[in-house]
């Protein structure tokens, strides 16, 4: 396989990683919960609720601004090497963890610790994929090729699920509480080789070698020169952030907790649909290719915005049939949403700071809304009685993030300053 051909898959292996680790650790918190965080110990439920809060939503800004400003100041290639070597190195050591029974609370600080450690990474790895994936792709396929940095982050959830359910079906109850949990995450290291031996590989980008690092502080720059940019793309990606929580991480609990009657298999119901958005990313990919992402990218927020709330209240109906119809529909929209992102965002920014302003612009909208989607969502429903609310609230955001792209500009034609 030529170098020109298997960048695609070397530039995404690191978002494989980075979500496989997501849904591990996600599927994987009822059986690790009480190992690290017994309820009989209030100092490792304090650390606990301070960990998860820090390593979510503090570590994920810091990660795109060190990673950007690797990316921006050393290559795409050198923040694409360390960012997977970083996310690696932590989620092999959580399975080899002593628990709460052998080592008190300092399992519980040490597990805390690498979580902040993967947060750093998280902040950076899909930043510099899709960075380098659009700068290196073929004219004319630049929409499709950065579509894989997403293909890439979807595969490892879905490769995540598959490990657990694999591990859990081998095993008793009793085995996999004991020892079975730790093998998810050692096997995140072949990954881990396989992508870092992909990655050696990697050639830099000619746009980083043409923009050259001419600015000492990528972070200064990008706030001196690019603020409106940044906050336009932040306001962007509203929807992008919250379609994918709300529809994808916190829809199987939806449907089963708050639709009456329950779903069944809502979680089959999940897995399905995101083998839909797989292709759904990369067929909007494509599209941008040929009518141009910001055409795409309006069609998605629209039809989103218009469809949301009766697709909601058909979910309403607990039918396991219509459940699926709909999660279909969502996966092909939010395809649309997400698919031509990378494009647009790497045309919004010069290619010195590219990577610096990419990371503080995604993070912060990831950070503030994307994870607290699902919390936002049940709140909604709490306080309006009303099972579609959270459709109302992602029409709103349809509204948002069509306007800043409605406005947002491009990056000058030079690629150098």
């Amino acid at each position: 396989m030529s170098k020109a051909h298997a960048h695609p898959i070397a530039g995404s292996v690191g978002n494989v990683l980075e979500w496989y680790d997501f849904a591990v650790f996600g599927f994987l918190a009822p059986v690790m919960g009480p190992l690290f965080f017994p309820e009989s110990d209030p100092i490792a439920g304090l650390i606990k609720t301070y960990g998860v809060f820090a390593a979510g939503y503090l570590m994920r800004p810091l990660g795109g601004i060190l990673f950007g400003h690797i990316g921006d100041r050393l290559g795409r290639r050198r923040s694409l090497q360390l960012s997977i070597a970083l996310m690696a190195v932590p989620t092999v050591l959580v399975g080899c963890l002593p628990t709460h029974a052998s080592a008190g609370a300092l399992a519980t600080v040490l597990l805390i610790g690498l979580r902040l450690l993967q947060g750093l990474s998280v902040g950076g790895e899909l930043i510099g994929s899709i960075t380098y994936l659009v700068e290196t792709a073929r004219p004319g396929r630049r929409g499709m090729t950065g579509s894989f940095s997403l293909v890439g982050a979807i595969f490892g959830i879905l490769l995540g699920s598959l490990t657990v359910s694999l591990i859990k079906g081998m095993l008793d109850d009793a085995a996999f509480a004991s020892w079975g949990w730790r093998v998810p995450f050692l096997l995140g290291v072949v990954i881990f080789l396989v992508g870092g031996w992909l990655r050696r590989s990697l050639d830099e980008s000619p746009e980083f070698h043409l923009a050259g690092n001419a600015e000492r502080s990528p972070l200064l720059a990008v706030l001196r020169d690019y603020p409106g940019t940044v906050l336009h793309t932040a306001a962007m990606l509203l929807l992008y952030a919250t379609s994918f929580y709300t529809l994808f991480v916190w829809m199987p609990t939806y449907l089963t907790d708050f639709v009456k009657p329950p779903v069944e298999h809502a979680m089959d119901i999940n897995t399905i649909t995101m083998v839909i958005l797989l292709g759904a990313l990369v067929g909007a990919g494509w599209l941008a290719d040929r009518v141009g992402p910001r055409r795409v990218l309006i069609a998605g927020c629209v039809l989103l915005g218009l469809l949301v709330y009766p697709m909601f209240r058909v979910l309403d109906h607990g039918v396991w049939q219509e459940a699926l119809l709909m999660q279909a529909v969502f996966a092909v929209l939010v395809g649309l949403i997400q698919g031509p992102v990378p494009l647009i965002l790497v045309e919004a920014f010069p290619a010195s700071l590219r990577n610096t302003a990419i990371g503080l612009s995604y993070n912060i909208t990831l950070a503030l809304f994307g994870g607290t989607a699902p919390m936002a969502c049940t709140w909604f429903i709490a306080r309006t009685n009303d099972l579609a609310a959270p459709a109302i609230y992602l029409a709103v955001l349809s509204v948002i993030s069509t306007v800043a792209l409605l406005t947002l500009g491009r990056a000058p034609a030079r690629i150098g300053r």
